[in-house]
């Protein structure tokens, strides 16, 4: 993982840093002496969002304003690394409460990330002198880790090292693994994992991560981890396979919030389940038209195998059923069709419980990190209706991500808690403190949620 560069100890050469909105600049240059006034004036500087002002000093730069908005957003701070003067140390040098202050590590640790795998970064980001809490490091790490799984090609992030990951983690906490792949799929009755991945010449593979004490209330985590999506033998054009590097971002958020969730020892039983494969286009590649009996026993005909994300989800969302959890959460890159009603930014959530819908909500409006509730209609299932099969995976392209999450419910048992997350996983262009690549989207909210949920 990209090592965590954003804070030092270091104080021999640290500047001061004020960290104000509009209103709190205004009062504090009024206190100012009246060069440091006419400096700020002569700028038309006014601490607007992700503005900063350089104070000069007889030996170069003084100090600095850092302008931020929502004190509650941890990317109202995240354009610091890379907005003030490269290799710089900065000390915060006004008064900010503990959650702001905690807002303003996470976002400059946000701030600071760039992909430097294959490349050497061009220039250091600026430091915070800072020892942030092991919540806050924990958070940034995994928000941190899904940004790099993601950004990382597929040669270098299969189904392998998706498992390598889990194993990595599991080894860390002291959790246990189980790994079933290739035919053994078949033999323990995941036929569309296997369906979908049997064409790729690496094995696709079912991820389990256990760890907890039994008796606490069981969580179940579940992730898409398609690694790379050529769409099968619906093939995508170019343009929509070039970053389908990142059709495993479900996984990434899944995996990163299992770590998270073993890290800070939230009182749960977790069971983490990972589908990795690759649908790939090769000899053995299923076909449109075949009908796959699924772990539930509910047959399915492929009306499209660029629906692949839902028929791997469908037997892990089984799987876990089985365990009767006291919660299911799924996350998956699943729909454009997400995308397109909500933009790259708002995780579509569909949930079968208010409660914990409204959980999620309020966390996502608490850490500024949202997620927008979106209908499971169940008259829509007349759209996955199939001629010769219990179910199609997909059919019309009315209401796609909304058709996705219902074929989704279909596996989960009456009367278990389910909710699932439509995520995009990936910021198309630069913005302060968002690179342009892999992203978190709703992990830190979800944290948030379920240490509301499990009273941690």
């Amino acid at each position: 993982m990209t090592p965590i560069t954003a804070y030092t100890s270091d104080s021999a050469n640290a500047l001061p840093l004020y960290v104000l909105d509009r209103d709190g600049f205004a009062t504090w240059k009024a206190q100012q002496p009246a060069a440091v006034q006419a400096w700020a004036n002569a700028q038309q500087f006014n601490a607007a969002p992700s503005s900063v002002l350089l104070l000069p000093g007889d030996n170069g730069i003084a100090a600095a304003v850092l302008g931020v908005g929502d004190r509650a957003d941890a990317y109202a701070y995240a354009h610091a690394p890379f907005a003030l003067p490269a290799g710089t140390t900065w000390q915060l040098a006004n008064e900010l409460d503990a959650s702001s202050t905690a807002n303003l590590q996470i976002g400059w640790g946000l701030g600071s990330y760039r992909f430097d795998r294959y490349r050497k970064l061009a220039r250091p980001a600026a430091q915070l002198l800072a020892t942030p809490a092991a919540e806050v490091l924990d958070v940034v790490t995994a928000c941190l880790r899904v940004r790099d799984w993601v950004n990382t090609p597929t040669e270098d992030m299969g189904p392998q090292q998706l498992e390598d990951a889990a194993r990595e983690l599991a080894d860390a906490h002291g959790g246990e693994l189980e790994v079933i792949a290739g035919d053994e799929l078949l033999e323990m009755n995941f036929p569309t994992i296997h369906a979908v991945g049997r064409a790729s010449h690496r094995a696709p593979r079912l991820i389990v991560l256990r760890w907890g004490t039994a008796g606490a209330p069981h969580l179940a985590l579940v992730g898409k981890g398609v690694c790379f999506d050529t769409g099968g033998l619906d093939l995508k054009p170019a343009d929509g396979m070039r970053n389908m590097k990142k059709d495993m971002g479900g996984a990434a958020h899944a995996i990163a919030l299992a770590g998270l969730v073993m890290a800070q020892q939230l009182p749960v039983q977790l069971t983490l389940v990972v589908a990795a494969v690759e649908n790939a286009v090769g000899p053995d590649a299923f076909r449109p038209g075949e009908v796959i009996t699924t772990r539930k026993g509910i047959t399915v005909e492929i009306d499209n195998t660029d629906a692949e994300g839902r028929l791997v989800l469908c037997d892990a969302l089984t799987y876990v059923s089985e365990q009767n959890p006291h919660t299911i959460l799924d996350f998956a890159t699943l729909t454009g069709a997400a995308r397109i009603a909500l933009g790259p930014d708002l995780p579509a959530l569909f949930a079968n419980d208010d409660t914990l819908a409204n959980q999620w909500l309020q966390a996502g409006d608490n850490t500024r990190d949202p997620v927008w509730r979106m209908p499971l209609w169940r008259p829509y299932l007349r759209y996955l209706n199939s001629g010769i099969a219990d179910l199609a995976n997909a059919g019309s392209r009315m209401a796609g991500s909304v058709t996705a999450a219902l074929y989704l419910e279909r596996f989960i048992n009456e009367g278990q808690v389910w909710a699932h997350l439509d995520v995009y996983a990936w910021n198309d262009g630069e913005r302060p403190g968002r690179p342009a690549g892999g992203e978190a989207l709703a992990l830190r909210s979800a944290w948030s949620m379920l240490k509301t949920r499990y009273g941690a």
